[in-house]
């Protein structure tokens, strides 16, 4: 009996030769001359702009998931918080997250773990990946909007617009706009980029269960530190429904206590949570 070897993926060289250009362009925060304070501060509120109000609250929670509800304009201020991110597009990133959790930790995953943790971290964004025709089958809520459509279209044009206007600002407070294109543009980028793949990597490698979720997830506290939330990973497979990953008194979930403040000033409407019977399989 002859066993097929498993198929060999081609390169994606555009994705490839984009992420090392953006991490050598980060590599220019070493120089001493694109250094100050005042840039440092602004990728950090951006940090917190795209990966946690953008990825994490918007793209993944509201608009993956449907675990809550906001009126149309706030969604799209979420969506486009997202764009910034530079992930790709929305309706892209959307329908890649989908099929992940269709197929989760089986060879049809995209960033299937078992593959090991480099390819669930970034691996598998070099290559040619065939699953990818299913992203027009999962987003048929978002795929014929019009704003979403121009997001996905533009997020790179829009992204080179943000950096003209933190250069501008850059040059009016410090004196130093480059300053702020490197960290406010290119560190920035690189280190949510890094954020958001450890939700895919080692979130399935690091940590502990709390629930039955049929694949290989798991909780891991460093990175829901870096990623407001988003390292409670086991519990958010187990409910994929649910706007409160962190389920514990000790699972800080900084995207939680944002949904909450939304739904207290009638902004989030709908929220979606575990039944109160829950019960993990284990307290370790």
């Amino acid at each position: 009996m002859t066993v097929a070897k498993p198929q060999k993926l081609a390169l994606d060289w555009t994705t490839t030769l984009w992420l090392v250009g953006l991490h050598l362009a980060a590599a220019l925060a070493f120089f001493p001359s694109n250094f100050t304070w005042a840039a440092v501060g602004v990728a950090l509120v951006f940090h917190w702009i795209t990966g946690g109000l953008g990825i994490t609250l918007g793209w993944h929670r509201l608009i993956s998931h449907r675990s809550f509800q906001v009126p149309k304009w706030l969604e799209y201020f979420f969506m486009f918080c997202g764009t910034l991110s530079c992930q790709s597009g929305p309706i892209d990133w959307i329908g890649m997250h989908r099929i992940h959790h269709k197929y989760s930790d089986t060879p049809l995953d995209p960033h299937d773990s078992n593959k090991g943790f480099w390819w669930s971290h970034v691996g598998w964004m070099l290559h040619e990946i065939p699953i990818k025709v299913e992203v027009s089958k999962v987003t048929k809520d978002i795929a014929d909007d019009p704003v979403y459509q121009f997001c996905n279209k533009y997020f790179i044009p829009i992204q080179v617009v943000l950096g003209i206007l933190l250069y501008v600002l850059g040059d009016y407070l410090v004196g130093n706009g480059l300053s702020f294109v490197v960290w406010g543009i290119f560190v920035r980028v690189v280190a949510v980029y890094h954020c958001t793949w450890f939700v895919n990597s080692a979130t399935h490698q690091f940590g502990y269960r709390s629930y039955e979720s049929g694949d290989d997830s798991l909780n891991c506290w460093w990175v829901a530190l870096v990623t407001y939330g988003e390292g409670w990973h086991n519990n958010h497979h187990a409910f994929q429904y649910s706007a409160r990953h962190g389920l514990r008194w000790w699972e800080v979930d900084l995207t939680w206590m944002t949904i909450s403040l939304l739904k207290a000033l009638g902004l989030a409407t709908k929220v979606k949570l575990p039944p109160e019977d829950a019960k993990p399989v284990s307290a370790s």
